[in-house]
């Protein structure tokens, strides 16, 4: 099992150069950084832990966060958990990516989400209810930019003629992962993604069984699909238990916060880490 962190971070918390070579320095696999471009202020749409923490509206710009990492990193993979790419224009994203993941040396991975707030989405010029085929198509644009030297894309939300669009991804692709735990996230995950990025931190139960089947099914489709458990238990026993579902990295949520309480929450997963490590040796 992995071990990678998520935090949101602000103006206010500690910087996203100082939490990577933090993550980094302790031997953490990987930083996922969320994406809200806004949170419109006549929100209706109910936010899905509760309250809606104020910093929401004021988290970094994932990217470009990234991409400061990226210059004092060596090892961390770099992501985003998760990136709203329906309210982001495929060919200029494809581009921004790729860039990025020259900068970062390949070490760069994308989780993509529908999000959950609608009035964002419309502020953007998406029908809310369209969001998930327009997403699909935003993803399978971006494949085709990376993968095809004169790439050209037809769909109902996207279509453009031929062009030519470099860089292309290190790795010939930046490998995606589909987030979300509806009842038809793993079709998503099967169609157009590499990977799956479910939220763990309800019922861990359930997530651990839909891990499992998407296994069976991936297998059956002649596919090999990554899964990274989203803000799971911080216990070894999760981890056990997540690693044999078939999970192959953990994200963990970190404080919205200054640098010593990130520091010391940073050193708290350790901890946590060394214990697991010792129950599997």
């Amino acid at each position: 099992m992995k071990f990678g962190v998520t935090c949101f971070l602000t103006e206010d918390t500690i910087s996203p150069v100082e939490l990577g070579v933090l993550a980094e320095e302790r031997g953490f696999e990987s930083l996922l950084l969320p994406e809200h471009t806004h949170i419109p202020s006549c929100r209706k749409s109910p936010f899905p832990g509760g309250e809606l923490p104020d910093y929401y509206s004021r988290i970094w710009d994932p990217f470009v966060a990234l991409a400061a990492v990226a210059m004092r990193t060596e090892r961390l993979t770099l992501g985003t958990a998760v990136s709203l790419v329906a309210q982001r224009d495929p060919i200029v994203l494809a581009k921004e990516l790729a860039t990025l993941d020259h900068l970062c040396g390949g070490r760069l991975v994308l989780g993509v989400g529908a999000g959950w707030n609608l009035e964002e989405a419309a502020n953007h010029r998406i029908d809310p209810a369209q969001r998930f085929e327009v997403m699909r198509e935003r993803v399978l644009a971006m494949r085709a930019i990376w993968t095809e030297e004169e790439a050209s894309f037809e769909g109902e939300h996207v279509s453009f003629e031929k062009i030519w669009c470099r860089p292309k991804p290190v790795r010939g692709t930046v490998p995606v992962l589909v987030g979300g735990n509806g009842p038809t996230v793993i079709d998503r995950v099967l169609d157009y993604g590499d990977g799956w990025l479910p939220m763990c931190l309800w019922d861990l139960d359930e997530m651990i069984g839909r891990i499992e089947e998407l296994g069976r099914r991936a297998t059956a489709a002649g596919r090999e699909v990554q899964v990274s458990a989203y803000m799971p238990p911080a216990e070894p026993e999760a981890m056990e238990r997540l690693a044999a579902a078939g999970a192959e990295r953990s994200i963990f949520l970190l404080p919205t916060a200054g640098r010593a309480e990130v520091e010391s929450a940073l050193d708290d997963l350790v901890a946590v880490r060394e214990s697991y490590e010792r129950a599997g040796t």
